[in-house]
């Protein structure tokens, strides 16, 4: 099982290492590895039984990280099948959540021409005091726009970690249905 993951503030990464933890839990075995470190190499992508990606959004676009493992994820010719998770702030309102409810998720996977075997969106976590000034002012911005926070000694955590935990469920459920002779 390959699982990957694109931070910046390391939300993402928390995703991924909790959906990796229920996952061993099932006899699964996960390690999360950080797209920023190193991309995954094509061949070893493509016996992947299942291959994961939780990709945090950032001003619109999946990070560049995230962008180049579809691009790389797109050239295989017998691609394993992809779970797709979004990591960003509109999926904290309700209908956001999903393939179609979420236009960071959608606009990527149309662009891609991707048919992932899951695509949904999580929520993240909005802190202002971690987020350097510039950043401070445009996710203040945007939240202004979308009528989220604007406070700057907000912190909220949106992830509802029981949605992770069903995720990762889905996920083991995927694995165990994949076959089993891709790795």
């Amino acid at each position: 099982m390959q699982l990957y993951y694109a931070t910046r503030d390391g939300q993402s990464r928390r995703i991924a290492e909790r959906i990796a933890g229920r996952l061993a839990e099932r006899g699964i075995r996960a390690s999360p590895q950080d797209l920023a470190l190193a991309s995954p190499v094509p061949q070893k992508l493509a016996e992947a039984r299942l291959a994961t990606v939780v990709a945090a959004v950032r001003y619109g676009r999946h990070l560049p990280e995230a962008e180049q493992f579809l691009a790389v994820y797109q050239t295989l010719r017998a691609p394993p099948p992809l779970v797709f998770l979004s990591v960003n702030l509109t999926a904290r309102k309700p209908g956001k959540d999903t393939a179609e409810g979420n236009v960071y998720l959608r606009r990527s996977i149309a662009r891609r021409r991707l048919a992932p075997a899951l695509a949904l969106a999580i929520a993240g976590r909005l802190d202002y005091a971690r987020y350097g000034w510039l950043d401070r002012q445009l996710i203040r911005f945007i939240m202004m726009l979308t009528g989220g926070p604007t406070d700057f000694k907000t912190s909220i955590e949106y992830t509802t970690w029981n949605v992770v935990d069903g995720v990762a469920l889905r996920i083991a459920e995927l694995y165990r249905r994949a076959d089993p002779s891709r790795s």
